[in-house]
Protein backbone atom coordinates (compact mmCIF):
# COMPACT_ATOMS: atom_id res chain seq x y z
CA UNK A 1 0.00 0.00 0.00
CA UNK A 2 1.13 3.43 -1.02
CA UNK A 3 1.80 6.11 1.19
CA UNK A 4 -0.38 9.03 1.76
CA UNK A 5 2.03 12.32 2.33
CA UNK A 6 -0.13 15.24 4.39
CA UNK A 7 1.19 17.96 2.75
CA UNK A 8 0.67 21.45 4.83
CA UNK A 9 0.77 24.57 2.72
CA UNK A 10 1.87 27.32 4.25
CA UNK A 11 1.26 30.64 3.34
CA UNK A 12 1.42 34.14 4.89
CA UNK A 13 -1.22 35.00 2.40
CA UNK A 14 -4.16 33.40 0.72
CA UNK A 15 -1.79 30.99 -0.06
CA UNK A 16 -3.24 30.87 -3.93
CA UNK A 17 0.14 31.00 -5.37
CA UNK A 18 1.44 27.79 -3.12
CA UNK A 19 -0.89 25.79 -3.93
CA UNK A 20 -0.94 26.36 -8.01
CA UNK A 21 3.18 25.51 -7.43
CA UNK A 22 1.93 22.57 -5.55
CA UNK A 23 -0.33 21.30 -8.44
CA UNK A 24 2.91 21.74 -10.95
CA UNK A 25 4.98 19.68 -9.00
CA UNK A 26 2.10 16.75 -7.95
CA UNK A 27 0.84 16.84 -11.74
CA UNK A 28 4.74 15.17 -12.22
CA UNK A 29 4.52 12.31 -10.50
CA UNK A 30 2.04 9.74 -10.79
CA UNK A 31 1.73 7.52 -7.74
CA UNK A 32 2.33 10.46 -5.46
CA UNK A 33 -0.97 10.12 -2.78
CA UNK A 34 -1.63 13.49 -0.28
CA UNK A 35 -3.78 14.98 1.45
CA UNK A 36 -3.59 18.82 1.23
CA UNK A 37 -4.08 21.02 4.62
CA UNK A 38 -4.15 24.81 4.09
CA UNK A 39 -2.92 27.33 6.59
CA UNK A 40 -3.03 31.19 5.17
CA UNK A 41 -2.67 34.23 6.85
CA UNK A 42 0.14 32.54 8.62
CA UNK A 43 2.05 35.66 10.70
CA UNK A 44 2.84 34.95 13.97
CA UNK A 45 5.01 32.64 15.78
CA UNK A 46 2.69 30.75 17.75
CA UNK A 47 0.47 30.00 14.44
CA UNK A 48 3.87 28.46 13.72
CA UNK A 49 3.99 26.31 16.83
CA UNK A 50 0.46 25.15 16.49
CA UNK A 51 1.26 23.91 12.51
CA UNK A 52 4.30 21.81 14.61
CA UNK A 53 2.41 20.61 17.19
CA UNK A 54 -0.59 19.47 14.88
CA UNK A 55 2.14 17.45 12.47
CA UNK A 56 3.35 15.33 15.18
CA UNK A 57 0.09 13.77 15.53
CA UNK A 58 0.65 12.56 11.58
CA UNK A 59 2.75 10.55 9.67
CA UNK A 60 4.42 11.31 6.09
CA UNK A 61 4.00 15.25 6.85
CA UNK A 62 5.43 18.04 4.29
CA UNK A 63 5.55 21.70 4.44
CA UNK A 64 5.76 23.96 1.92
CA UNK A 65 5.90 27.50 2.52
CA UNK A 66 5.42 31.05 1.46
CA UNK A 67 6.39 33.37 3.88
CA UNK A 68 8.14 36.57 3.33
CA UNK A 69 8.85 37.97 6.78
CA UNK A 70 12.32 36.70 7.31
CA UNK A 71 12.34 36.27 10.71
CA UNK A 72 9.09 34.00 10.87
CA UNK A 73 10.80 31.69 8.00
CA UNK A 74 13.96 31.45 9.79
CA UNK A 75 11.78 30.34 12.43
CA UNK A 76 9.64 27.97 10.60
CA UNK A 77 12.71 26.40 9.11
CA UNK A 78 14.21 26.16 12.70
CA UNK A 79 11.43 24.20 13.78
CA UNK A 80 10.44 22.06 11.21
CA UNK A 81 14.51 21.24 11.51
CA UNK A 82 14.31 20.00 15.24
CA UNK A 83 11.00 18.15 14.74
CA UNK A 84 12.99 16.19 11.48
CA UNK A 85 9.82 17.53 9.00
CA UNK A 86 10.60 17.72 5.66
CA UNK A 87 10.36 21.50 5.12
CA UNK A 88 10.62 23.46 1.87
CA UNK A 89 10.47 26.94 0.78
CA UNK A 90 9.00 28.04 -2.51
CA UNK A 91 9.56 31.58 -3.08
CA UNK A 92 11.99 33.08 -0.79
CA UNK A 93 15.18 32.19 -2.86
CA UNK A 94 13.62 33.80 -6.23
CA UNK A 95 12.97 36.87 -4.31
CA UNK A 96 16.79 37.36 -3.08
CA UNK A 97 18.11 36.40 -6.15
CA UNK A 98 15.29 38.96 -7.94
CA UNK A 99 16.50 41.36 -5.39
CA UNK A 100 20.39 41.18 -6.29
CA UNK A 101 19.65 41.37 -9.73
CA UNK A 102 17.62 44.29 -9.42
CA UNK A 103 19.93 45.97 -6.72
CA UNK A 104 17.16 46.73 -4.37
CA UNK A 105 15.28 45.34 -1.39
CA UNK A 106 12.11 43.93 -1.66
CA UNK A 107 9.43 45.22 0.72
CA UNK A 108 8.83 41.42 2.25
CA UNK A 109 5.33 42.35 2.99
CA UNK A 110 2.59 40.02 2.74
CA UNK A 111 -0.03 39.64 0.18
CA UNK A 112 1.96 42.17 -1.83
CA UNK A 113 0.34 41.04 -5.03
CA UNK A 114 -3.13 41.36 -3.58
CA UNK A 115 -2.87 45.16 -3.45
CA UNK A 116 -6.16 47.22 -4.83
CA UNK A 117 -4.17 48.54 -7.50
CA UNK A 118 -4.91 49.62 -11.42
CA UNK A 119 -4.21 46.08 -12.45
CA UNK A 120 -6.73 44.82 -10.16
CA UNK A 121 -9.24 47.01 -10.91
CA UNK A 122 -8.55 46.05 -14.23
CA UNK A 123 -8.98 42.24 -13.55
CA UNK A 124 -12.42 42.78 -11.55
CA UNK A 125 -13.76 45.35 -14.90
CA UNK A 126 -12.70 42.58 -16.90
CA UNK A 127 -14.68 39.74 -14.74
CA UNK A 128 -17.82 42.18 -15.02
CA UNK A 129 -17.61 42.02 -18.69
CA UNK A 130 -17.19 38.82 -19.46
CA UNK A 131 -19.83 37.79 -17.34
CA UNK A 132 -22.20 40.33 -19.02
CA UNK A 133 -21.04 39.04 -22.63
CA UNK A 134 -21.54 35.73 -22.10
CA UNK A 135 -23.60 33.08 -24.34
CA UNK A 136 -24.42 36.67 -26.50
CA UNK A 137 -25.90 38.27 -24.00
CA UNK A 138 -24.81 41.47 -25.04
CA UNK A 139 -23.69 42.08 -28.74
CA UNK A 140 -23.27 46.19 -28.85
CA UNK A 141 -20.30 46.85 -27.73
CA UNK A 142 -18.54 43.58 -29.05
CA UNK A 143 -15.27 45.95 -30.38
CA UNK A 144 -14.55 46.64 -26.60
CA UNK A 145 -13.69 43.11 -26.50
CA UNK A 146 -10.05 41.84 -26.05
CA UNK A 147 -10.80 38.62 -27.16
CA UNK A 148 -14.19 36.95 -29.09
CA UNK A 149 -14.84 33.28 -28.56
CA UNK A 150 -16.93 31.72 -31.12
CA UNK A 151 -17.72 28.06 -30.76
CA UNK A 152 -21.12 25.27 -31.03
CA UNK A 153 -22.36 24.95 -27.13
CA UNK A 154 -20.13 22.79 -25.33
CA UNK A 155 -16.87 23.68 -26.39
CA UNK A 156 -15.54 25.12 -23.14
CA UNK A 157 -16.20 28.68 -24.18
CA UNK A 158 -17.08 29.93 -21.08
CA UNK A 159 -14.97 28.25 -18.75
CA UNK A 160 -12.34 29.61 -21.01
CA UNK A 161 -13.60 33.16 -20.86
CA UNK A 162 -13.81 33.49 -17.23
CA UNK A 163 -9.86 32.04 -17.22
CA UNK A 164 -9.06 34.65 -19.14
CA UNK A 165 -11.21 37.77 -17.28
CA UNK A 166 -9.17 36.60 -14.21
CA UNK A 167 -6.19 37.48 -15.85
CA UNK A 168 -7.71 41.22 -17.17
CA UNK A 169 -8.64 40.36 -20.12
CA UNK A 170 -12.24 41.55 -21.67
CA UNK A 171 -14.03 38.50 -23.14
CA UNK A 172 -17.11 37.83 -24.87
CA UNK A 173 -18.53 34.28 -26.45
CA UNK A 174 -21.03 33.78 -28.84
CA UNK A 175 -22.61 30.05 -29.56
CA UNK A 176 -23.01 29.34 -33.54
CA UNK A 177 -26.51 27.92 -33.58
CA UNK A 178 -27.39 25.81 -36.39
CA UNK A 179 -29.34 27.29 -39.22
CA UNK A 180 -29.02 30.62 -37.82
CA UNK A 181 -26.54 33.20 -38.96
CA UNK A 182 -24.09 35.53 -37.24
CA UNK A 183 -25.19 39.08 -37.74
CA UNK A 184 -23.04 41.29 -39.96
CA UNK A 185 -22.46 43.71 -36.95
CA UNK A 186 -20.98 40.48 -34.73
CA UNK A 187 -18.81 40.17 -38.05
CA UNK A 188 -18.28 43.29 -38.55
CA UNK A 189 -16.67 43.72 -34.92
CA UNK A 190 -14.64 40.66 -34.79
CA UNK A 191 -12.56 42.14 -37.51
CA UNK A 192 -11.70 44.60 -34.77
CA UNK A 193 -10.54 42.76 -32.13
CA UNK A 194 -9.15 39.18 -31.46
CA UNK A 195 -11.85 36.60 -32.61
CA UNK A 196 -11.03 32.88 -31.86
CA UNK A 197 -13.11 29.90 -32.66
CA UNK A 198 -13.29 26.45 -30.60
CA UNK A 199 -13.92 23.39 -31.83
CA UNK A 200 -13.69 19.57 -30.42
CA UNK A 201 -13.86 15.98 -31.24
CA UNK A 202 -17.39 14.78 -31.99
CA UNK A 203 -17.61 11.89 -30.06
CA UNK A 204 -16.02 13.50 -26.86
CA UNK A 205 -18.29 16.18 -27.53
CA UNK A 206 -21.01 14.05 -27.71
CA UNK A 207 -20.03 12.74 -24.07
CA UNK A 208 -20.08 16.43 -22.49
CA UNK A 209 -23.53 17.51 -23.92
CA UNK A 210 -24.83 13.41 -22.69
CA UNK A 211 -23.50 14.81 -19.29
CA UNK A 212 -24.80 18.44 -19.38
CA UNK A 213 -28.12 17.02 -19.58
CA UNK A 214 -28.15 14.23 -17.15
CA UNK A 215 -26.60 16.72 -14.53
CA UNK A 216 -28.78 19.63 -14.87
CA UNK A 217 -31.87 18.63 -16.80
CA UNK A 218 -31.78 20.86 -19.05
CA UNK A 219 -34.56 20.70 -21.78
CA UNK A 220 -32.97 19.93 -25.10
CA UNK A 221 -33.92 18.80 -28.50
CA UNK A 222 -33.34 15.61 -29.35
CA UNK A 223 -30.91 15.83 -31.72
CA UNK A 224 -28.98 17.65 -29.23
CA UNK A 225 -27.12 14.47 -28.35
CA UNK A 226 -27.08 13.42 -32.23
CA UNK A 227 -23.41 12.72 -33.47
CA UNK A 228 -24.28 13.50 -37.02
CA UNK A 229 -25.65 16.57 -36.50
CA UNK A 230 -22.76 17.22 -33.79
CA UNK A 231 -20.17 16.37 -37.09
CA UNK A 232 -22.37 19.08 -39.02
CA UNK A 233 -22.22 21.66 -36.28
CA UNK A 234 -18.78 21.36 -36.28
CA UNK A 235 -18.28 20.94 -40.04
CA UNK A 236 -20.27 24.42 -40.46
CA UNK A 237 -18.50 26.18 -37.34
CA UNK A 238 -15.20 25.18 -38.99
CA UNK A 239 -16.15 26.71 -42.64
CA UNK A 240 -17.27 29.80 -40.72
CA UNK A 241 -14.26 30.39 -38.76
CA UNK A 242 -11.90 29.80 -42.38
CA UNK A 243 -14.06 32.25 -44.20
CA UNK A 244 -13.34 35.11 -41.65
CA UNK A 245 -9.68 34.20 -41.18
CA UNK A 246 -10.31 33.18 -37.49
CA UNK A 247 -7.81 31.50 -35.89
CA UNK A 248 -9.27 28.02 -34.86
CA UNK A 249 -8.53 26.06 -31.55
CA UNK A 250 -8.90 21.97 -30.60
CA UNK A 251 -9.82 21.48 -27.04
CA UNK A 252 -11.01 18.51 -27.12
CA UNK A 253 -7.01 17.58 -25.18
CA UNK A 254 -6.77 20.93 -23.79
CA UNK A 255 -7.69 22.11 -20.12
CA UNK A 256 -9.04 25.49 -19.87
CA UNK A 257 -5.79 26.88 -18.99
CA UNK A 258 -3.99 25.80 -22.21
CA UNK A 259 -6.13 27.17 -23.72
CA UNK A 260 -6.25 30.18 -22.63
CA UNK A 261 -2.75 30.44 -22.80
CA UNK A 262 -2.88 29.32 -26.71
CA UNK A 263 -5.57 32.61 -26.87
CA UNK A 264 -2.82 34.95 -24.89
CA UNK A 265 -0.47 33.62 -27.25
CA UNK A 266 -2.49 34.42 -30.26
CA UNK A 267 -3.32 37.96 -28.74
CA UNK A 268 0.50 38.48 -28.51
CA UNK A 269 1.30 37.90 -31.79
CA UNK A 270 -1.88 40.03 -32.96
CA UNK A 271 -0.76 42.85 -30.94
CA UNK A 272 2.84 42.37 -31.83
CA UNK A 273 2.03 43.44 -35.16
Amino acid sequence: MNKIYHIYQVSDSTGETLDRIFLAIKAQFSNFNCKTIHYSFTRTMNQIDKIISKSQNEKNVIILYTIVDKNLAKYMVEETKKNNIPCFEVLGTLITDFSKLLNQEASRKPSGQHILDEEYYKRIEAVQFTISHDDGKIISDLDKSDVILFGISRTSKTPTSMYLANRGYKVANIPIIPSKELSSGIIESSKKTCAVGLVCDATRLLDVRRNRIQSMNEDRPSDYTNEERILNELESSKKLFKKNNWPILDVTRKSVEETAASIIKILDILNSK
